[in-house]
């Protein structure tokens, strides 16, 4: 394919968006998004060239990737590119661990350029389309069994936790002292139980699960797009509670929603409730850590107000 037919391929305001990330912030020595975005239409018709795919669709993007739906000699396919960056580099390493079980299925991969071919499924249905217990019991049945023991070599989720964590001070005033110092608490009395890891998945979100396509003798829903991590299972619970935020309301109220979404994954994933509450209070305190350093007062407000419903 010719890279301008490529190019095509690639919608104008994915590549806006990629650009403005920094290379230090990929942390994985790469380049630029916006230089990885102006290369993009030259990897991508020098892949499907190599891999011998053809385009059958539009794109869909995320954050930081183009996964577009390709024709292969023995079937359909999706094929995955993405700005490398630290949340990615593992994606094919969990994706072989788990060889298709209760996740997408990972045909080949590219690691020096950041490619994946995933089997293809049904992009048209995710989470977002069942209610909400229904959805929290599906993602619990996969953690269940997405989390195997951790392979070598993956982050480890509490000094991932310890590195964000240490942020703290620096945004006295930002953050309530109460919450900072709970949070410090936590991430003490968590860590000295040396439980073994888990391969864990740390985005598994209610858009994170697809369904499988009709006609195929896969599991109905599967998890993609791993942000790979080794830690205690607890930690995963956390993406149910800030996404499809709307539906939990306020006060009370979310008190209740966010308590009862914990409570029915963790029956389903068989995860101890209390220590994924207080797996969850850290991994709320970091996303309230990054809403305060970016300046984002409605995701501080928001990441507040669900600390406090977490709290006993």
């Amino acid at each position: 394919m010719r890279t301008e037919d490529a190019a095509a391929l690639v919608p104008a305001a994915f590549t806006e968006f990629v650009g403005r990330w920094s290379a230090e912030e990929g942390n994985v020595g790469g380049p630029s998004g916006a230089q990885w975005a102006a290369d993009l239409p030259r990897l991508l018709a020098g892949v499907l060239d190599d891999w011998e795919l053809t385009p059958t669709g539009p794109g869909r993007t995320g954050y930081s990737a183009l996964v577009l739906p390709v024709e292969r000699a023995d079937g359909r396919a999706a094929l995955k590119l993405a700005w490398p960056h630290l949340e990615a580099r593992d994606e094919p390493l969990a994706l072989r661990h788990w060889d298709g079980k209760a996740a997408v299925q990972l045909i080949a991969a590219d690691p020096s350029r950041s490619v994946l071919l995933l089997e293809a499924l049904d992009s048209s249905r995710d989470l977002t389309t069942v209610d909400i217990d229904t959805a929290c019991a599906v993602i619990g049945g996969l953690l269940a069994q997405l989390h195997v023991d951790a392979p070598p070599g993956l982050r480890s989720v509490p000094e991932y936790v310890e590195r964000v964590l240490t942020r703290m001070d620096a945004l006295a005033g930002a953050l309530p002292r109460r919450m900072t110092d709970r949070a410090t608490g936590l991430l003490r009395d968590l860590t000295a139980s040396g439980a073994k890891p888990r391969l864990l998945h740390t985005d598994l979100h209610f858009e994170n699960v697809l369904a499988s396509r009709s006609g195929t003798d896969r599991p109905p829903w599967l998890a993609i797009d791993p942000h790979a991590m080794a830690g205690h299972p607890g930690f995963e619970v956390q993406p149910l509670l800030r996404n499809r935020r709307d539906e939990l309301g306020t006060g009370s109220a979310m008190r209740r929603g966010a308590r009862r979404r914990l409570a029915i994954c963790c029956e389903a994933a068989g995860i101890d409730e209390d220590e994924a509450l207080g797996w969850t209070y850290l991994h709320t305190m970091m996303q309230a850590i990054w809403g305060a350093e970016g300046g984002d007062q409605g995701e501080v407000s928001f990441n507040i107000a669900l600390l406090k419903a977490l709290d006993d």
